[in-house]
């Protein structure tokens, strides 16, 4: 058990950036690294190939999460807990990190890295599918971090937005595709189409919606921000799909 190693398919998206490469690698090479056992953490799993959010989304949520000073937060996809403990730094002694994920390997591995963080009180990580442990949580949640199957945020976003309190984010990963999130269906191979076209779906409702406001930032393969400014039922997107 103590040598199984972390494997997991690469994001082929994250080496197809949206911006110029340039620019990509001085944002990744270019900004404060992390310090200490987070930092290692981060360089390891660079180093391996490990999927964990770029450094540029690593300054930015350090930035964003100092200044709205979050104290419940949420997030859908832990891996192998990186992102989780970097949030965790910013909810303040009474604050805490609820995380889900379904994969035994990377549940392993988030919880030694909890540890090895000494994060264990701080960060509860709920085994099993998003999708059935979602319903059954209460919230409300300051702010919500949404880094899971692509095709599954359209259906994950009606639970969000109940969990999410008036005036919480919910920031959303990867929803760009490399770019290819905007060519016609015919240009996208079949085993991706799913995909495409749930995150249309998707991006269509909350890019446009009354109760929400968003912005897509180009960072990684895009980092969607939406606050819920009013309630709203959501639920019935998944009776429409």
């Amino acid at each position: 058990m103590e040598n199984k190693e972390v494997k997991t398919a690469r994001n082929e998206m994250m080496d197809r950036p949206v911006v110029k490469r340039e620019i990509v690698d001085f944002l990744r090479k270019g900004q404060k690294p992390l310090s200490g056992k987070l930092g290692e953490i981060e360089r390891e799993a660079n180093e391996k190939g490990v999927p964990i959010i770029p450094h540029e989304t690593v300054v930015f949520l350090s930035l964003l999460l100092g200044q709205i000073k979050p104290e419940q937060i949420l997030e859908i996809g832990a891996a192998i807990g990186f992102s989780s403990s970097l949030m965790a730094q910013y909810v303040g002694e009474s604050g805490h990190v609820t995380t889900i994920d379904r994969f035994d390997v990377m549940i392993e591995k988030a919880r030694k890295n909890y540890e090895a963080l000494g994060l264990t009180d701080k960060v509860t990580l709920l085994e099993g599918q998003a999708a059935d442990i979602l319903p059954d949580l209460k919230g409300p949640y300051d702010f919500i971090f949404m880094d899971s199957a692509k095709s599954k945020y359209y259906d994950f976003f009606p639970e969000c937005m109940r969990l999410l309190k008036v005036g919480g984010m919910l920031v959303v990963d990867d929803v760009l595709q490399g770019g290819t999130i905007l060519l016609p269906k015919e240009d996208i191979p079949k085993r991706s189409r799913a995909i495409h076209r749930k995150l249309n779906l998707f991006l269509d409702v909350v890019m446009k919606h009354p109760a929400l406001e968003s912005s897509i930032v180009p960072l990684g393969d895009g980092l969607l921000m939406i606050v819920k400014k009013e309630e709203y039922d959501f639920s019935y997107l998944l009776e429409k799909e």
